[in-house]
């Protein structure tokens, strides 16, 4: 079966699972990047290192972001062209989008080098944490380009319902990073700079395997040269999809460099390196949710492009199921382990497990419903709703939580800023529930449309056969006699 038409007629359980596990591992290996490197820079460097790579973090946010926007947009309009048979449009999308990727990476690149320490002193670094960060994150950035190639077009090889490659795509990076991790730091006692040169090598064997996939001549989609010109139309439709995926990632970095200012207004350096190691944590808990988001947007897109809206309804269900049921595992292991889990990153510094352990009870209080927030999200996306996909995107990063970050530290100091964050995850998966049982409904509507549709024309070609039968048969004049009139 051709690789991309499983995705509208393989049962829709057996495909989520065949899609969405590639893609959870991918994503938790993916989430070591930074894991791996806070737990070996808090071991070999210290907690302040482990600041100065929360600091860095908006600025990398920032990056992923565009990628996001480029990947994801262009992702969802070539699912969408592959559903309808429109292989060739598919291609000059992905051609597009490539181009994209790299020129945002570069300028980005540029930017950053040449505003370093000013970006980062905006961002909240202290006099203490401002070398940890600017060694870090110069290197980080020289190695953009490599993020974006790998990350951003990586997405097209699970749209072409490839997910096993997507997945080792980035397994092959991060176990480079982590095994380069520790010798950078603890042999060759590179500190910081080690850690950023071991993620930038490793994204670099990501975008050449990412390539050499597209190159080898056995995907479906393939790179051609006059793909790679900028369509403006083809550029705006990416942007315009890739907008809410885009805005998401933005706000978590606008909410990064709010949150980080004011735990440097309310807690100092420690509640930096602390919220540090608890957003490590969740990364982990929520990257199995973006697995799952990226397995089911294919399935989604495909089914929704061939008006397949009972397998659309199918696959959002089961998705929203399978990450509810993780975020809740990752939900109790914080309130059954919190003091182990961040003595992961550092056990030496007893200030420091003491701040992580409050902060990820309070933080990741209301778990549970995220993971139901985020596949929700990602159905709109889908689907081509881009509007919906960032109202509710933004509603958790931006329009409750940020708010919050900045009113509630004004009146519990601290405990303000760690507590915004179950605020926007109870509130923003309600406005979410509102939404999603409005579009269930109109999805119903639009499945018993095209039944209708269906038997309708079920019916004409009924009718048309009839005319075969063989009383018609009789009275219609044989085919010679007609020839010899």
């Amino acid at each position: 079966m051709d690789s991309s038409k499983q995705l509208g007629e393989l049962k829709v359980s057996k495909l989520l699972i065949k899609f969405s596990i590639p893609a959870i591992v991918g994503m938790l290996v993916n989430a070591l990047y930074n894991v791996v490197d806070r737990i070996y820079i808090g071991h070999g460097v210290g907690s302040l290192g482990i600041a100065g790579i929360t600091i860095s973090f908006p600025v990398m946010l920032i990056m992923m972001a565009f990628s996001v926007l480029i990947g994801i947009g262009a992702n969802t309009l070539v699912s969408i062209r592959l559903g309808q048979n429109k292989k060739e449009d598919a291609e000059v999308i992905f051609g597009n989008a490539i181009s994209l990727l790299i020129i945002t990476s570069l300028t980005l690149s540029v930017i950053g080098l040449i505003t370093l320490d000013p970006l980062l002193k905006l961002l909240g670094a202290s006099e203490q944490i401002l070398p940890y960060a600017r060694d870090y994150l110069q290197i980080i950035l020289i190695g953009g380009v490599f993020q974006s190639a790998g990350m951003g077009i990586n997405n097209f090889i699970r749209s072409e319902g490839n997910p096993k490659i997507a997945m080792y795509t980035m397994l092959i990076g991060a176990l480079i990073n982590t095994v380069l991790d520790p010798v950078f730091i603890f042999v060759f006692h590179w500190g910081m700079k080690g850690a950023a040169i071991a993620t930038v090598l490793s994204q670099i064997v990501s975008a050449i395997w990412v390539f050499w996939y597209f190159f080898k001549g056995k995907s479906l989609l393939k790179i051609h040269s006059k793909n790679l010109k900028l369509n403006p139309t083809i550029v705006s439709g990416i942007l315009a999809i890739g907008a809410a995926p885009f805005a998401m990632q933005l706000a978590a970095s606008v909410q990064n460099f709010i949150m980080n200012t004011s735990l440097v207004n309310y807690g100092g350096d420690i509640a930096i390196s602390g919220m540090g190691v608890v957003n490590s944590i969740i990364t982990l808990m929520i990257m199995p949710i973006f697995g799952i988001t990226q397995g089911v947007q294919p399935i989604i897109g495909y089914n929704y492009g061939a008006h397949k809206y009972d397998r659309v309804k199918e696959a959002y269900k089961l998705a929203v199921i399978y990450a509810t049921l993780i975020v809740v595992l990752g939900w109790i292991a914080t309130r059954l382990f919190p003091e182990q889990l961040v003595s992961l990153f550092n056990n030496n510094d007893k200030e420091l497990i003491a701040f992580g352990t409050m902060a990820i009870k309070r933080f990741m209080m209301f778990l549970p419903f995220v993971g139901f927030q985020i596949v929700s999200s990602t159905y709109f996306q889908a689907v081509g709703k881009p509007k919906h996909s960032a109202l509710l995107g933004l509603s958790r990063q931006v329009l409750i939580l940020i708010p919050a970050l900045i009113i509630l530290p004004r009146f519990f100091g601290l405990e303000g800023v760690i507590s915004a964050g179950p605020l926007s995850d109870i509130v923003s998966a309600l406005l979410t529930g509102i939404f999603i049982i409005i579009e269930m409904k109109k999805l119903d509507e639009y499945h018993e449309s095209t039944i209708a549709t269906n038997i309708e024309s079920e019916n004409n070609l009924f009718d048309n056969n009839n005319l075969l039968s063989d009383e018609n048969i009789i009275r219609t004049p044989p085919i010679n006699a007609i020839k010899d009139c």
